[in-house]
């Protein structure tokens, strides 16, 4: 009897992660159950140090760069990340084998218990509203004056806990995809519309990252790939490449796709840029038609491609049945950690002087808190958090990631797929990178440059 092939798939070590690694595991398996696979985890950057600011590391790879070097080598066979996290431009070799079904991308509102019964804009004067995405708070500055805009640090974990337990925050913004993910739906108590906040260039989708010289590995990926939901994130991600901003100032999106008659599309792009105090804004909005050719399986139902019920799936990264297909018991309610309240209320990362990375909501764990420590290794005792001068994970080394052109066989990275042409592809692109452009004629590229002068100047 011939052994059963083993793939190996990389992940972080937080729990988000596994979740999202987990869930594209079981579904491959239900296609390919002659197939084993083993999780091959490994700390990042982004994992260890949550004290470098991302501009000064390049872009998102604070999270990605470990995993992409364990790819590189052939020490793991693909890796599921959030599609937010990767950079716009991935290392020689690397490719998106497939995007999933996107998951809600849009930012969800989390009110203290005392508070439940408000909205941003009904809430008292002065309230404090935590977030470290240097997005929302511009928008939420530029929206809501009468709230107070504070960073809040940790994991998904940590900042629930903080909010229900320290009194000093009356609401969170979160993505909605993390508590999602999480099963922590009912802690939702509003889901965001693009009209309030617009979302995080790719917010919501999971991407499966392999090298792209891996046909085997790609075609294994193939039912995954979902047609629609990478036509959005690539004029997105197109959008954001164009503009040159990273993630070191306050730039947003939504889309939208829609049928219009038979195969004809239309997708709609919306993209801004904000001065960090959310003063100054640039927003534009675009959209194309596009050719998608008919498929036998729906956008919703990736897996309904057979008769076989058992793995039609609604909502694949949550494992959600279609409502067509029989009852599945839901999966158990994922616990928070229980964290002491005088340890959240002493956790070093809220006295760091350093900012903490922007677009790091609920990545990697506290290494405090994680590993239930009672001394920092530079100053001793945790209650002497306000002495530190510096994060003790902060390496002295500097950390430099370069990324090679894009390959001319993928399309912001992600690689064709079979059913859809390169061009119906390259057509989203396209959109991406004519609304960057109009907002660059708009002065886009001065204040995003005064932005990033001004965070440079502040983690120097």
């Amino acid at each position: 009897m011939s052994e059963i092939e083993k793939i190996r798939v990389g992940s972080r070590k937080s729990e988000l992660a596994l979740i999202q690694t987990r869930h594209v595991i079981s579904l491959l398996k239900k296609i390919h159950p002659g197939k084993d696979f083993e999780i091959v985890t490994m700390s990042t950057l982004g994992d260890k140090v949550l004290d470098i600011p991302l501009p000064k590391i390049g872009e998102k790879s604070l999270f990605t760069k470990e995993l992409e070097a364990a790819l590189s080598t052939g020490c793991v066979d693909f890796v599921v990340h959030s599609l937010k996290d990767l950079p716009t431009v991935l290392p020689p070799g690397m490719a998106i084998g497939a995007v999933l079904t996107r998951e809600d991308p849009r930012d969800a509102l989390v009110l203290q218990k005392d508070h439940d019964k408000y909205l941003l804009e009904t809430l008292p004067e002065g309230s404090v509203i935590g977030t470290s995405s240097l997005r929302r708070g511009a928008q939420l500055a530029r929206k809501y004056p009468h709230l107070k805009v504070e960073s809040i640090r940790g994991n998904l974990n940590t900042r629930l806990k903080k909010l229900d337990e320290l009194g000093k925050y009356q609401a969170i913004i979160l993505a909605s995809a993390g508590l999602i993910r999480m099963g922590w739906t009912s802690r939702i108590s509003k889901i965001l519309d693009s009209d309030e906040l617009l979302y995080a260039v790719g917010q919501g989708a999971l991407a499966v990252e392999c090298r792209e010289s891996d046909e085997k590995t790609i075609e294994l990926l193939k039912p995954l790939y979902d047609v629609q939901t990478a036509l959005r994130v690539i004029s997105e991600r197109s959008f954001l490449k164009t503009l040159g901003g990273g993630c070191s100032a306050p730039v947003a999106v939504s889309s939208d796709l829609s049928r219009l008659k038979d195969n004809k599309h239309t997708l709609k792009l919306k993209g801004a840029v904000w001065s960090l105090d959310g003063k100054e804004e640039i927003i534009e909005t675009g959209e194309c038609e596009i050719d998608i050719k008919n498929t036998q399986r729906c956008t919703a139902c990736p897996f309904n491609t057979s008769n076989q019920s058992t793995s039609c799936v609604r909502d694949i990264e949550n494992l959600k049945r279609c409502d067509t297909c029989p009852d599945q018991m839901p999966a158990k309610k994922i616990k928070l950690d229980e964290i002491p309240v005088e340890v959240l209320k002493n956790d070093p990362h809220e006295h760091c002087p350093v900012a903490l990375p922007i677009g790091a909501d609920f990545m990697g764990k506290c290494p405090y808190l994680e590993a239930n420590m009672d001394k920092c290794p530079v100053n001793g005792k945790i209650e002497g958090a306000e002495l530190l001068k510096q994060c003790p994970f902060l390496k002295e080394a500097k950390t430099e990631i370069k990324a090679g052109p894009s390959d001319s066989n993928t399309v912001c990275g992600l690689v064709p797929h079979t059913e859809t042409p390169v061009e119906t592809l390259k057509q989203a692109q396209d959109l991406g990178v004519r609304l960057a452009q109009s907002l660059l004629g708009k002065g886009a590229g001065e204040v995003m440059a005064k932005a990033q002068a001004t965070i440079h100047s502040a983690t120097s």
